[in-house]
């Protein structure tokens, strides 16, 4: 049994889902997202919750059960509340500011990245060492992310470059003599 697939989802206050077949659509203050389930879970609306249940006992309507319920969940927690990640930038010289919907970087190169925000994100640089990205899609926003971080990771001795906020970078020590 599903400990997480088993909790119905509870719809926040001014959220409504609207369910046609193994569809759900989820309209909220922030937007309207939608998810299609597999054959192997049924989706129903009680008392303001989805409820997501298996059609049978099979390895994967097991695996769909739990991992749908999270879908959902994240489906209302996007189109309500949004989804957000932080970034921070260390080291010398680096640093970020936006120009448009263009994210202008300068980590190093001898030349600037620029980075297009997707449609649905939001990033801002209110300062030159700090980025944030927000949307209503909780894979859309990690992944600009990890776009974003991709162009200068930590490294490990000085650790300089583009890391999330709050992330721990393992630091190594340098050459003896």
């Amino acid at each position: 049994m599903s400990r997480i697939g088993k909790k119905p989802v509870a719809l926040p206050k001014g959220v409504t889902a609207e369910i046609k077949g193994q569809s759900i659509e989820v309209k909220g203050p922030k937007g309207t997202r939608n998810f299609t389930a597999t054959d192997d879970v049924t989706l129903s609306l009680e008392d303001g919750a989805v409820k997501v249940t298996p059609r049978g006992l099979s390895k994967r309507a097991r695996q769909q059960w739990g991992m749908t319920r999270s879908m959902v969940e994240n489906l209302a927690t996007g189109v309500s509340e949004g989804f957000k990640k932080e970034l921070e930038i260390q080291g010398v010289g680096y640093r970020a500011s936006m120009q448009g919907k263009t994210l202008k970087l300068q980590l190093g190169y001898s030349h600037d990245v620029d980075f297009v925000a997707p449609e649905g994100v939001t990033i801002t640089a209110p300062k030159q060492t700090e980025i944030i990205i927000e949307g209503i899609d909780q894979q859309v926003v990690g992944q600009v992310a990890a776009n974003i971080r991709e162009w200068r990771k930590p490294e490990p001795y000085k650790g300089k470059g583009i890391r999330y906020k709050g992330e721990q970078v393992f630091r190594k020590e340098g050459k003896k003599k």
